[in-house]
């Protein structure tokens, strides 16, 4: 069986506060191929993933498009039931009274918190908390987001994103602002939800944030996409050095990436 592709962009130019992000921009990524877009800060990444998420919209032209799921015209709601969002704009932009349980059922109702019109019932509670509960965090369930730490946050906010059960997680510079603790610890949730088969999309500047279950990297800078190919093949000294613009030196163990100034 055929299953239709994740993303499909054709030859879209985009447009960000009224600046060209992409002009005449290609991609493809098929579901369950996990991949990470890496690039310096102005690469386009995020542009990229809300073009997923449809916060933007291309230029309307012929022989161009976004498609996703296969569709040219998702539902919204369809779509945020199957792909889950973790990004620094979620985070920042969030109700600092919600709850950690309101945090994640607030995926269920596409809100950025709970409010008084929206009714919250005790299946949809327990959803959330079975979710925290999974995710190591159950003793967040009443604690209020501004007072957690960034990366109690952040596990909230993955709840979120998978209160839906979605088969596709978008990640935005995930472990950014989290202590080593953190990083390695939402690390080893995702790479755990990525072995249950969850396609995961990671837009990064930070090569050590790429699981090893991610196989395919892609290169962008300037709003173009510059390599594709294998992590292997393009996670060494000279495609990172180019693409950083600064010579770097590249280290690998246990499934990782690191990367360090060459002169350092």
């Amino acid at each position: 069986m055929q299953y239709p592709q994740l993303l499909d962009i054709r030859n879209a130019t985009v447009f960000r506060d009224n600046k060209k992000v992409f002009d005449r921009f290609s991609l493809a990524v098929e579901q369950g191929q996990s991949t990470a877009i890496i690039g310096p800060n102005g690469a386009g990444k995020s542009t990229l993933l809300k073009l997923l998420t449809r916060e933007l919209y291309p230029v309307v032209k012929e022989d161009s498009w976004v498609r996703i799921l296969g569709q040219d015209r998702p539902v919204l709601w369809e779509l945020r039931e199957k792909i889950g969002l973790v990004s620094a704009d979620l985070q920042q932009g969030f109700v600092p009274e919600v709850s950690g349980l309101g945090v994640v059922v607030s995926g269920l109702h596409n809100s950025i918190g709970l409010f008084h019109y929206q009714q919250v019932t005790e299946a949809q509670r327990e959803q959330g908390r079975t979710v925290l509960q999974e995710l190591g965090v159950a003793e967040l369930v009443n604690r209020p987001y501004r007072q957690m730490s960034t990366g109690q946050q952040r596990r909230c906010l993955l709840g979120r994103a998978l209160i839906h059960r979605p088969d596709h997680l978008i990640l935005d510079e995930p472990t950014s602002g989290l202590d080593l603790n953190a990083t390695y610890h939402y690390l080893d949730v995702i790479r755990q939800l990525a072995q249950q088969g969850k396609t995961i999309l990671l837009a990064t500047h930070h090569i050590h944030e790429i699981p090893p279950e991610i196989k395919r990297v892609v290169f962008m800078t300037n709003g173009e996409i510059v390599a594709d190919g294998a992590k292997e093949q393009l996670l060494t000294d000279a495609r990172l050095s180019e693409l950083f613009a600064m010579p770097l030196k590249v280290s690998f163990s246990q499934g990782f990436y690191q990367v360090l100034p060459a002169r350092a």
